[in-house]
């Protein structure tokens, strides 16, 4: 017999192409009139024009792993200019810092993603200072509204999009064996892997496919959807070691790490990782995934982002400092080599 607990989180959603347009009607929604807007320069553009004046201060310098210290001076400009609404466009970092920022003072948000981050959907928050990244969940940290427009994606550099993907991916991967799982989010779950694996191939052959890219972002939704309601293993975990501890890239890290933690799990997890090679079409979950990215030429080892098996032991002993619901016991035994394989990119 089936027993589980279920939380949905209740974000309004806008998808669909040109969505941009419905932001500033969004904003008073929540009963925003000055806005602080964080983009890169790159995104400003097109959420700047159709927002207008409802803009009174702009911040460009969210990072990766939400450091405190921008977090810090974001905040300062929000209270120097009077801020009453958050607006962030772009990827995981520009989203963690919103996030931030509505945890620190309670401002509303409206996001609008550009990658397939998925954080956007989920109460979660990790943030890092001195060298250590923390998460914390809470329902001011969940964004209000999120508008997806797909055209805002079909840019997406080729390598950005993969590894973006992938990282979506192990949302909705971990979601299918963790403890919180139910039936509703693993039927998700499934459907996630299906759009996001079959977008990827899609746009690594063209890159602006409309199809190709719905589905990406379509899948990024439901697989962060997942991670909202079932929480996080081995994989996340690992993750923010190598990102807080370590300064690693967030969604190349994803992507190099994910298959080998679904190695590390398959033994105990065996019906999840079926369902996973269902989705994909393959014999083996943790080896599907890896050819996957090998297919749409995403990375394979951690050597290429600087971290060496020197570092190894380092962040075994990070890892093995807390411990957190896992199918399979954590070791430090296993961990090394799972880091091991990581480092040297081999097939799992």
């Amino acid at each position: 017999m089936e027993t589980f607990t279920y939380t949905a989180h209740p974000s309004r959603i806008v998808f669909g192409s040109g969505t941009v347009a419905h932001l500033p009607a969004e904003v008073d929604r929540l009963g925003g009139s000055r806005a602080l807007l964080i983009a890169s320069d790159r995104h400003r553009a097109p959420v700047a024009a159709a927002l207008g004046d409802r803009v009174v201060a702009d911040f460009a310098d969210a990072a990766m792993h939400t450091p405190v210290d921008v977090t810090d001076r974001a905040l300062i400009l929000a209270q120097d200019r009077g801020v009453d609404i958050v607006v962030a466009v772009g990827g995981g970092s520009a989203v963690g810092l919103s996030k931030a920022l509505a945890a620190r003072a309670g401002y509303p948000q409206a996001v609008v993603p550009t990658t397939y981050a998925g954080s956007e959907v989920t109460p979660v928050l990790g943030e890092t200072e001195n060298g250590v990244k923390t998460t914390r969940s809470g329902p001011e940290i969940l964004p209000e509204t999120v508008v997806y427009d797909v055209d805002l994606t079909r840019g997406l550099p080729a390598g950005l999009t993969v590894v973006s993907a992938v990282n979506a991916l192990a949302h909705a991967v971990e979601a299918l064996y963790s403890r919180d799982a139910n039936p509703a989010t693993s039927a998700v779950a499934v459907e996630a892997v299906e759009r996001l694996s079959r977008g990827v191939r899609t746009v690594s052959v063209a890159p602006t496919d409309l199809d190709g890219r719905t589905d990406l972002l379509v899948g990024a939704w439901l697989a962060g959807t997942c991670l909202a309601s079932a929480g996080m293993g081995l994989h996340h975990k690992l993750c923010h070691v190598l990102g807080g501890s370590f300064g690693m890239p967030h969604a190349p890290t994803h992507t190099v790490i994910l298959p080998h933690a679904m190695r590390y799990n398959a033994e105990a997890a065996p019906a999840a990782m079926a369902r996973v090679a269902a989705a994909l079409g393959v014999d083996d979950a943790p080896r599907g995934v890896f050819d996957l990215v090998t297919a749409v030429d995403g990375p394979t080892g951690l050597t290429q982002f600087g971290f060496t098996a020197d570092d190894v032991p380092r962040a075994v002993e990070i890892a093995m400092r807390q411990q957190y619901p896992n199918p399979a016991a954590l070791t430090s035994e296993g961990l090394t080599r799972l880091l091991t394989n990581a480092v040297e990119g081999r097939r799992p």
